[in-house]
């Protein structure tokens, strides 16, 4: 198991809620994201952190708290594979068409999707999260917290290119848009990270392989190349940021591996070798499996170049993460969720639905919540906040629900479920009984 990174005094303080009172939530299942469930349990809130959590009988006496009942209590989830792109459609080649002032405006909206959903956290793997980190901290928006990568690093004609535009066009828009960024050699590599980093990307996203919803590359062919990736690590590193690495064939993981990546997005082509691999160096794995159902069930939604790609991976991905599973190797929740609108498939609001999916891959209920809870800050590094239980201590992010999601996970992908949600500390969904 992945050491939590704040245990080395490196954990990535959020700003404070400004709420400070006691708050008193009784259920009949506190499920703690690590540990065994209890029955009949306590969370006491004070102020942005947890002041206790277990059983009835243990808990302190808070006379004037306010007190709020359910069936169970978790932690909040996280999803650590998610775009705040404000786009409608799966195809990228339209996102240059459209404003940005308009892409953020319907971002805004999926803040609130993603906290109705029970997600509390996002580690916001490129996209405009970076802006509207800002505006959740400042309380202009209500919204999970965010620690965003920026814009998503990419070789020129790979996954982070727009193959259908001209190569100086699109050069100059990615230098200006701030969600796609092409670099190409070990200068321009460190140059794009440092860029990240002085926006207060809280770590960097990389292309490491081709993917199914760019026009030209195929999802098996490495892309940067090991030199690239060692200095985008290296130059990550001294800022204590972690590097993801979108890959999905085998190149590309080891080579984001060798490089020393935090952790490998996707995996669609790990074998053994991988496996071993990323439990030598402690690398997580973020599958994301929704996309990949999401697009299915919605064929007619994506270009043909994308609809032909992902049905070749479908499988292969499957089998992946259920052999990642068995050989032991750590799985964190992520959607790769992108799109604004419930009226559109893979829409921030559904991203409650992948716990399910690793149910479906081999996981027990148990350890898909550790995944969505516990398990997700990891992905972080050293930026990881103390997030993900329900532990004195840490932030006091929290879901209640209206039945028992380790007795049916699909409870999770359902947010009329999600009877309360809390942001340090605050309530944001529900009132108390």
């Amino acid at each position: 198991m992945v050491e939590p990174a704040w245990s080395d005094g490196l954990v990535c303080e959020r700003p404070r809620a400004m709420m400070a009172y006691m708050q008193r939530i009784e259920a009949d299942l506190l499920i703690p994201g690590r540990g065994e469930p209890v029955t009949d349990g306590v969370v006491v809130l004070d102020g942005p952190r947890i002041g206790y959590a277990g059983p009835a009988s243990g808990a302190p006496q808070a006379p004037d708290a306010e007190v709020s009942r359910a069936a169970a209590v978790m932690p909040g989830m996280w999803d650590c594979h998610g775009h705040f792109m404000g786009s409608r459609t799966f195809d990228l080649g339209h996102l240059p068409l459209e404003p940005l002032p308009l892409r953020g405006a319907r971002s805004a909206r999926d803040l609130r999707a993603a906290l109705d959903a029970g997600i509390t956290s996002v580690r916001e793997v490129g996209g405009l999260g970076v802006y509207l980190t800002s505006a959740v901290e400042e309380g202009v928006l209500d919204g999970p917290a965010i620690y965003a990568a920026g814009a998503i690093l990419s070789t020129t004609g790979g996954h982070g290119d727009l193959h259908s535009y001209p190569l100086d066009w699109m050069e100059a828009w990615t230098r200006q848009c701030g969600t796609m960024r092409l670099a190409d050699g070990p200068d321009d590599c460190a140059k794009a990270t440092r860029e990240q980093l002085r926006r207060n990307a809280k770590l960097i996203k990389v292309c490491a392989s081709g993917g199914v919803l760019s026009e030209v590359d195929d999802p098996i062919h490495q892309q940067f190349t090991l030199a690239e990736l060692r200095i985008i690590v290296e130059v990550a590193g001294l800022a204590d940021r972690a590097v993801a690495a979108h890959c999905h064939g085998k190149p590309g993981i080891m080579a984001a591996l060798e490089a020393g990546v935090r952790t490998i997005e996707h995996g669609t082509y790990l074998d053994d070798e991988c496996c071993e691999a990323m439990l030598e160096t402690g690398a997580i794995l973020v599958p994301t499996r929704t996309i990949i159902e999401d697009i299915l069930a919605h064929s007619g939604d994506v270009p043909e170049y994308a609809r032909i790609k992902l049905e070749a991976v479908a499988d292969i991905h499957a089998q992946a993460v259920t052999l990642a599973h068995a050989r032991g190797v750590t799985i964190a929740m992520g959607t790769d969720i992108g799109l604004t609108g419930p009226d559109r498939p893979n829409s921030w609001g559904q991203n409650g639905s992948e716990p399910g999916y690793l149910v479906k891959l081999g996981m027990t209920p148990r350890e898909a919540i550790e995944a969505t809870t516990a398990i997700a800050p990891l992905t972080l590094g050293p930026q990881a906040p103390r997030s993900g239980q329900l532990a004195e201590g840490y932030d006091a992010d929290v879901i209640t629900l209206d039945a028992d999601p380790l007795a049916d996970i699909g409870v999770l992908a359902d947010p009329d479920h999600i009877t309360g949600v809390w942001t340090q500390g605050r309530r944001v969904k529900g009132a108390a009984a």
